[in-house]
């Protein structure tokens, strides 16, 4: 992503897949990932034209059995949704 632009749901789909690969080189269980954390390394956040909503549902997308959301936030979408995904995918 550049500068500038608005994160698109396939951002962080790629960032998601990119924090996955990171923990099984590292021969990691499981990797937890929280919204907020993600959504700034993808770019956007804080700022007015945040995506969280997109952010959140990438991340519930990629949700296989056994990973668990270990935080929702009231409103559902948020930037506290954690979610531990198991490894290898």
């Amino acid at each position: 992503m550049t500068e500038g632009t608005i994160p698109t749901s396939i951002d962080f789909r790629d960032a998601l897949h990119s924090r996955f690969q990171r923990g099984e080189v590292l021969g990691l269980a499981f990797v937890e990932i929280i919204s907020g954390e993600l959504h700034r390394v993808v770019g956007g956040y804080p700022g007015p034209a945040h995506r969280m909503p997109s952010c959140c549902a990438a991340m519930r997308a990629e949700q296989r059995g056994g990973d668990q959301i270990l935080h929702a936030p009231p409103s559902g979408d948020g930037a506290t949704l954690r979610i531990r995904y198991r490894l290898p995918r």
